[in-house]
Formats: C-alpha cells, structure tokens, sequence
C-alpha cells in the first residue's frame, strides 16, 4: 500500500465515515490471562467513547511507508490450507461472529507475543464500497467498483495512570485522583487484507509498529505467516556497508558526500510520486557511477549486492538517505552542517595531518558569544 491507499483507509476511521460494522477484544493481565472479552458494534457506542476507539485504529495507520509501516507479501507455504493465511482468512468472512475462531486467535496471539503488563487485543471488521475514480482523480459515489472487506488488529498496552491532585467540586477539596488502568495507543497492528492498486490484495497485508525501530518477528512469522523485513536501521546500516565495502581506498570524502547528495537530489524528484522511492543495484550503480567509483568498486558491489538481496532486493531510500543533517566525525570531534552547505567542507592534509577545513566567510561565535580575531 502507498500512502494514498493508506490515507484513504485512515479516512473511514472517522466517526462520519466510519465503515467499521463490528468489533471484537480480549483484555489479558501479565500473567497471560485472559481477563474478558467482549463484542460491540461500534456505531453503538457513545459517540466520546466510539472516537477513542476510532484513534487507536487510525493511529495503526499511521507513519511512514518502511519504516512504522510494513507490506508484507504471504509465502506460498503460509498460503497452503491450514496455514496461517487460512486463519485470517477465516476470522475475515466470520465477521467476528465466531466465537471460537476468535478465541482461538486471541490465545495465539498471547502465545506468540511478549509484553510484560496488561494489554488489549483490539478486532475490528469492516467494509468499504469502493468508489471509482474519474481520469482527474475525482471521486465516484454512486460508482462503486468493489467492496473492500478487511480486518484490523491492534494490540495495545494497558497501563495504570499516574497519581495526581485535582479539584473535586462534591466536597469542594483539593484530593488525589484515583488510578485508573488506561489503554494507550497501539504498539503492533496489522490490516488484512492489503488495499493495493485500490483494490483486495489477498496475498499481503499491512503491518504497524509504533516503534519502527524493532518489529515484532514472532508475530510476524507465527501469528500471520510473514517473513520479517530490514527494519529501517538496519537497511541503513547494510546500505554503509555496502557502499563501504564497495570504494575500498577510494572512499574519499568527495565521493561519499556526492553519494550523500545525489541520493536526496533522487528523493526530491521522487516527493510527488505517490509510492516510496526504492534503492536496488541500478541506482546504487548509478550513485556510484556519478561519484567516480572505478568498474572495480562497482563489480565488488554488483557481486555483494546480489549475494546479499538478490536480483531484486531493494533499500527504501528514506530509510538510507539524511536529507537534513551532513556530519563528519572522528573520535575527537563531530561536525554538522545543513547539506546544502556540505561542498564548504573539505579534507586536507596540512603539517602532515588530515584536517578538516571549513571557511568562515560570517560572523563566528563561541556558545553564543561572538568571536574577533585580529587578521
């Protein structure tokens, strides 16, 4: 899904538009307990309590493509009967009426995924009646192309609110609040099925995490089926190495920062495409080409390339790129500057050390005090 399939999907998360028809929990303790469960129909709730229930489901479609949010393809093995695409397939056309099918996935999902407090196990089902699109992008109402009947699952802790003083008009006393046991906003989530081309993608899903610097790879892998994908830092640390290990000794500092620029000079032209820009071994050739790497740099990483992605494999560029920091640094100092200033800097050797230099054509100030030196 691109960010516009995914913001047409966290449109109908609104208490005017909502699509959702049922909805489905499991509250379970830190002893893996499972406290209650119940079935709701949403559009049946108070509407101050329907919209913090709409928040939690928006917020699982929130962030950026690659990094909080994943698409995540099926296996064929997960794809055979019994497997765990039958599942989801399963809880998607019981539309939460099964009682055993849900209880079955939320004792799964307990089995499967370690948070050391309380949580809840959100299940939402809803449909969407598609409308058609003109060439311009309008929208078509009363020209529904299909109905997109999907499932969202939102896990999301539940934490003991802090102490705090407050006002209690009854008494007229400054009194201490009472603890109340909270749910906060999801920390994993998926929808399933995909919304792909506008349309069911059958054969993937939509995955979150509010921390999109560690994904779940139990849940991933036993719950839904899916293998787990370079979060963003890694991909940002095997795209260094890469680019290390291709230069070798020519990795010099002009070559590095026209790697640095060329990249975000790709991301600026790719900002109004609606689908993320990718990296694969063309454009890491291309960037390479462009900074004067010899054939041998680019064949050590043709080779290394495909040994370690494959053919296809492929970086998010967001996921590698700095856009808005340039730093150099060594073990004794670190400099940053904006990168549009990132051709100022240079690297000499002066008295026999390498050094960096940066000409000061302005005003020069030490922690805020302005600097005058004579000459």
């Amino acid at each position: 899904m691109n960010k516009k399939e995914i913001a047409e999907i966290k449109k109908l998360m609104n208490k005017d538009r909502v699509v959702i028809n049922r909805m489905a929990g499991c509250y379970v303790n830190g002893e893996k307990e499972k406290v209650m469960t119940f079935k709701e129909s949403l559009l049946a709730l108070p509407e101050e309590e329907m919209t913090k229930y709409l928040d939690i489901f928006r917020k699982a479609l929130s962030g950026s493509v690659g990094r909080n949010l994943l698409n995540l393809g099926f296996p064929l093995e997960a794809e055979q009967p019994g497997g765990t695409h039958s599942r989801l397939m399963e809880l998607r056309a019981c539309e939460l009426k099964d009682d055993d099918l849900l209880n079955g996935f939320y004792d799964t999902i307990i089995e499967t995924w370690y948070h050391p407090e309380n949580y809840l196990i959100l299940i939402v089902n809803g449909a969407y009646d598609v409308p058609g699109k003109t060439a311009d992008g309008m929208e078509m109402e009363d020209a529904s192309s299909e109905v997109y009947h999907f499932v969202q699952c939102c896990l999301c802790p539940v934490e003991l609110s802090k102490t705090a003083l407050c006002y209690n008009a009854e008494t007229n006393h400054i009194e201490e609040t009472l603890r109340d046991w909270i749910v906060g906003m999801p920390e994993q989530a998926f929808l399933f099925p995909a919304f792909n081309d506008r349309g069911t993608d059958l054969h993937s899903l939509l995955y979150y995490s509010g921390d999109s610097k560690e994904f779940c790879t139990e849940l991933m892998e036993n719950l839904l089926g899916c293998k787990e994908p370079l979060t963003a830092t890694n991909q940002k640390a095997a795209f260094r190495t890469l680019v290390e290990e291709a230069l070798g000794d020519e990795s010099s500092y002009e070559k590095i920062r026209s790697i640095h620029e060329n990249l975000n000079e790709m991301i600026d032209e790719n900002k109004a495409e609606p689908e993320p820009l990718t990296i694969g071994q063309a454009e890491v050739k291309t960037l390479l080409t462009r900074a004067g790497a010899s054939d041998e740099a680019i064949s050590r990483m043709e080779e290394r390339f495909t040994e370690d992605f494959g053919e296809t494999g492929d970086f998010l560029a967001a996921n590698v790129a700095e856009p808005k920091k340039f730093e150099v640094s060594a073990p004794e100092v670190s400099v940053k500057v904006s990168p549009e200033f990132a051709d100022l800097m240079e690297i000499k050797e002066i008295d026999g050390a390498s050094c960096l230099v940066i000409p000061l054509t302005g005003e020069v100030e030490v922690n805020g005090i302005l600097v005058r030196e004579k000459g």
